[in-house]
């Protein structure tokens, strides 16, 4: 993959053209849900004219899909495409995507597989899409049932970090975009797994931007060193191979968003860690009830264990027939490709629904 520029912003319209510089494109298209048209678009347009001194010429009406991870679809995909070729996209052209998780990701799948690929560049408006979705090169969209089922590995050419978009977001996003902090402090070390777990909630602090700028790092060094997930980048997944089968679940019946799904796995899994790689109990119970405290509980039964189970055996990171989890030996100490029989999962997911 091409590398990935990751601008840590303290102005959006330095780091526009920080971002767009050397970029020889013909047309530029901006993409964006109801949300981040509405909320977002605005800071970036007038960013847009005072970077290049006079309106950027580009596609008027920006691409817009509905909002929500349920819309993250073949069908929205297909939208997106269809607006390109309405707006004359070449090859050449540039699209910026505006917006959290599910913009990123459909959009960058957009972006890497009309005309076999045009440039992109993420400017991402949640918390979990900075530290996560926006960051790393996975693009995709959820299919069949099932989360970001089909995609492609590609890098954005930059990614725009500013917390200015973060102002206007309830703390349940923003909670949800901390869990993927958490899993990057478990996976990381205990000092960095420490501050995480007495942070305080100063969006606006230069405490936070660093804090995001350190949790982004962890991911980007993870990245660099497996960009398409052969080894070491796996130590990502923690918390997610439960965690997808949970957000499948749920998402038939009361969606729930991909943070909170991945706290909740993040339960399971340092269970089985504890259970099969010697995880410290009291760091696990620690973080469990962090956990529980923030982020409540997704109810279902022990009638329910079949379709999750089902739904873990989906999970991409799989080989054959064994479900794969990311485990822990300790808070940093990594062991990728671990396996659990199904007696196992169930006893974990005993564990979540008890405590």
């Amino acid at each position: 993959m091409n590398p990935q520029k990751v601008i840590i912003s303290e102005n959006l319209t330095q780091s526009l053209t920080a971002a767009m510089e050397g970029i020889a494109y013909d047309r530029l298209f901006i993409l964006c849900d109801e949300n981040t048209r509405q909320l977002c678009l605005p800071v970036l347009q007038k960013s847009m004219v005072t970077a290049h001194h006079s309106p950027i010429t580009y596609h008027l009406s920006p691409i817009t899909i509905p909002t929500g991870d349920t819309n993250k679809t073949l069908e929205s995909l297909c939208h997106v495409w269809s607006e390109l070729q309405k707006g004359g996209a070449t090859r050449h052209s540039l699209m910026i995507n505006l917006g959290g998780g599910m913009v990123t990701d459909l959009g960058g799948f957009a972006a890497s597989t009309f005309k076999r690929g045009i440039q992109y560049i993420n400017i991402p408006t949640t918390l979990l899409s900075m530290v996560d979705a926006s960051v790393g090169g996975k693009t995709g969209i959820n299919f069949g049932g099932l989360k970001n089922e089909v995609g492609v590995f590609n890098n954005a050419s930059s990614v725009i970090l500013d917390t200015i978009f973060l102002r206007t977001m309830d703390k349940e996003n923003l909670l949800s975009g901390f869990a993927e902090m958490l899993k990057h402090g478990l996976i990381s070390d205990e000092k960095t797994w420490a501050e995480l777990m007495n942070f305080e909630w100063r969006v606006n602090s230069v405490e936070f931007a660093t804090t995001i700028e350190k949790s982004v790092a962890v991911k980007q060094r993870i990245v660099l060193a497996d960009p398409t997930e052969k080894g070491i980048r796996k130590a990502l997944n923690l918390g997610h191979t439960a965690g997808h089968a949970f957000e499948s679940f749920a998402m038939k019946r009361n969606p729930v968003l991909h943070g909170y799904a991945v706290a909740w796995g993040i339960i399971v899994e340092l269970y089985l860690s504890v259970v099969k790689t010697g995880f410290p109990t009291d760091r696990m119970r620690q973080t469990v009830q962090f956990i529980r405290e923030h982020y409540g509980q997704l109810n279902f039964t022990c009638n329910d264990y079949p379709e999750l189970l089902q739904l873990m055996h989906h999970d991409k990171k799989n080989e054959g027939e064994t479900i794969n989890f990311t485990l822990l030996g300790g808070i940093g100490d990594i062991s990728i490709n671990q396996t659990a029989t199904e007696e196992e999962i169930k006893e974990a997911l005993d564990f979540y629904r008890e405590g």
